[in-house]
């Protein structure tokens, strides 16, 4: 893997050349006004509808309210926007992997690319990948029934992928036999998410989390057949701040930070959601990988 990043924070992003681009001019920011959908309280008091995971087909029956939004573009100004200050973080990075459709050579290849990287961004002393998810179909898959992670697409919700509890039950069940000390120190989860190819339908916007009040999140539960999860749903808010990059490549990651456990850390769950870009909603499907880390420090 080929990467500019050397040591903690000391990373600038370089824009990836593009051969069809003769123009030099300044471009304007691709800011999309769409909408994304949140979780609808239905005012009883009761929690969000579990999602239930079986062996092959995920069922999300919970309902939603579509909020309004302008989704800001952040080309040109990528820098602007770090894990510490943000939750998020663009940087460019090649990779061996460019397919991503054997599951032994993601394992053995591209999960390694991914721990050295975060160690190198973020000077993390131990990364441990516990899950990916490759995702090549539409947004609709959730209504495709039976066996629809076969055809697993883009999430189109508001969501944290852990909650503060849920982080805690994937450290517990990842490493059972080291948890009670590892959660003594700061540790986080990070998603690694890049392209498999150019990003046009269905782009993923990230939440700036300073935007993001803890009275807005609500725990949801995921239901498995061996074990439960829990994640954030969310409540609209028009204070809520969503960014992305447009035409993001597979010779760019993007960092996503779901949990922090210093509690004094800026920014500690960053919500995320794919949503609609107008321009571009009758393009291919959206193909892009997902890697999910837990990252420890020594304090």
């Amino acid at each position: 893997m080929a990467t500019e990043v050397l040591t903690p924070q000391a990373h600038v992003f370089v824009e990836p050349h593009d051969v069809a681009d003769t123009d030099n001019a300044p471009k304007r920011p691709h800011n999309v006004a769409t909408s994304l959908n949140y979780w609808k309280d239905p005012g009883d008091g009761s929690p969000p509808t579990p999602i239930i995971v079986g062996r092959g087909t995920i069922s999300n029956r919970r309902p939603t309210i579509a909020q309004p939004v302008v989704v800001t573009d952040v080309t040109g100004e990528e820098d602007k926007y770090t894990l510490d200050s943000h939750g998020f973080q663009y940087l460019r990075s090649t990779s061996n992997e460019k397919d991503f459709t054997d599951e032994s050579k993601i394992l053995a290849e591209y999960y390694p690319e991914c721990e050295q990287l975060l160690k190198d961004v973020t000077g993390a002393s131990r990364v441990k990948i516990f899950d990916h998810k490759v995702r090549r179909g539409p947004t609709q898959w959730h209504g495709l029934g039976a066996n629809n992670l076969a055809n697993r697409g883009p999430v189109t919700r508001v969501h944290v992928d852990q909650s503060y509890d849920g982080a805690e039950m994937v450290l517990r069940r990842r490493l059972p036999d080291e948890a009670d000390d590892l959660v003594t120190k700061r540790y986080q989860i990070i998603n690694v998410w890049r392209p498999i190819k150019t990003i046009l339908k269905d782009p993923i916007a990230v939440a700036d989390a300073t935007s993001i009040p803890d009275e807005d999140l609500v725990a949801a539960r995921s239901m498995y057949d061996s074990h439960q999860g829990e994640t954030w749903t969310l409540r609209p808010n028009a204070a809520h701040r969503f960014y992305f990059k447009y035409r993001l490549t597979p010779e760019e990651v993007l960092f996503i930070k779901c949990f922090d456990s210093d509690i004094q850390a800026k920014a500690r769950r960053v919500p995320h959601s794919a949503f609609e870009d107008p321009e571009h909603k009758d393009q291919e499907y959206r193909q892009s990988v997902e890697v999910r880390c837990l990252v420890f420090y020594d304090h």
